[in-house]
């Protein structure tokens, strides 16, 4: 399987690639994971590979391959859409972050993003920074998508569950176990 983690920096891109990938190994897989962080402390494109198997020999998807392309934010969705195989699923965080170069007035942030995307990939989209926010902390925003998108991924919900207590900070457990349980159940 492979899958395909796009947001933007700070946003838990990493942690949730990890949490994707010791699953995959506590579910007995080979797994590979990539990482390209770019700009991502200061708001830039991070973008990371999780690839699971009977033998993974490399760690990054080619365009076209994704089974599940998972991302936080709509522009980084519409930017690596072309990574989604056809009959791939792809978990869109329904957020907007403009872009330095929107920042600036050089570039326009494109309208109607998820509307494009929905024509020509399976979508789902969620708002995590809402429940979230509901939650009570709007970091868990990755843990939130996350469990909707382990819907697509596999593996029993109480595996995911167990990775993630054991990856997450301690003092967060409990707020990232309500978070993707509230993804996990929408």
């Amino acid at each position: 399987m492979n899958i395909m983690v796009v947001g933007v920096g700070g946003q838990g891109t990493l942690l949730t690639s990890r949490i994707i990938g010791k699953t995959a190994l506590a579910g007995g897989y080979d797994i590979k994971l990539s990482e390209v962080h770019g700009m991502a402390q200061r708001g830039g494109s991070v973008v990371t590979f999780v690839r699971f198997g009977d033998k993974v020999f490399e760690p990054v998807c080619e365009e076209g391959t994704v089974d599940v392309l998972i991302a936080f934010e709509r522009l980084e969705a519409l930017r690596y859409a072309h990574f989604l195989k056809k009959d791939g699923v792809m978990i869109v965080n329904d957020t907007r972050i403009d872009p330095m170069t929107v920042v600036i007035g050089a570039a326009q942030y494109p309208e109607n993003i998820l509307q494009g995307l929905e024509k020509s990939h399976k979508l789902y989209t969620i708002n995590g920074g809402e429940v979230a926010k509901a939650l009570g902390n709007s970091k868990v925003l990755n843990t939130v998508v996350l469990g909707l998108a382990a819907k697509h991924i596999g593996f029993e919900k109480e595996e995911w569950i167990r990775v993630l207590q054991s990856t997450v900070p301690q003092k967060t457990v409990e707020i990232n176990t309500k978070a993707f349980e509230e993804g996990y159940n929408l």
